[in-house]
């Protein structure tokens, strides 16, 4: 696993263009593109599904644990690994300063998205 140069965490972190792909079945082909919220925690890139687990692109991401990402002006392929624990107060509080005053906050740190909270790691 290779990880994120300081550069690419600043332009990802002041970023609100994330769009994800995971990988179709064929484990090659980029699915459609879905824009999400992304924040860095302690060098590493975090997403959440608005929709929880159940969301299509966080199965997706999950049964191939690879896609790709573009972000920032950056494009890459990337693996998914699912995260739980304490991290997730720190992702929280993350996209309450990155994400402030936006009704969508509240949703993306309740419950159901911290259960599909992915980390997102450069391949």
């Amino acid at each position: 696993m290779t990880v994120w140069t300081p550069q690419q965490l600043g332009k990802i972190g002041s970023s609100d263009d994330f769009h994800i792909s995971p990988y179709r079945d064929d484990g090659t082909t980029p699915g459609t593109p879905t824009w999400i919220w992304s924040v860095v925690v302690e060098g590493d890139v975090y997403v959440r599904a608005y929709n929880g687990p159940a969301s299509r692109w966080h199965s997706s991401a999950m049964t191939q644990g690879a896609g790709r990402i573009r972000a920032g002006g950056i494009d890459a392929e990337v693996a998914f690994t699912p995260v739980d624990g304490e991290i997730n107060d720190r992702i929280d509080a993350a996209y309450a300063k990155k994400y402030a005053g936006s009704p969508y906050l509240p949703p993306m740190t309740s419950t159901r998205t911290r259960a599909a909270t992915v980390r997102v790691d450069p391949r």
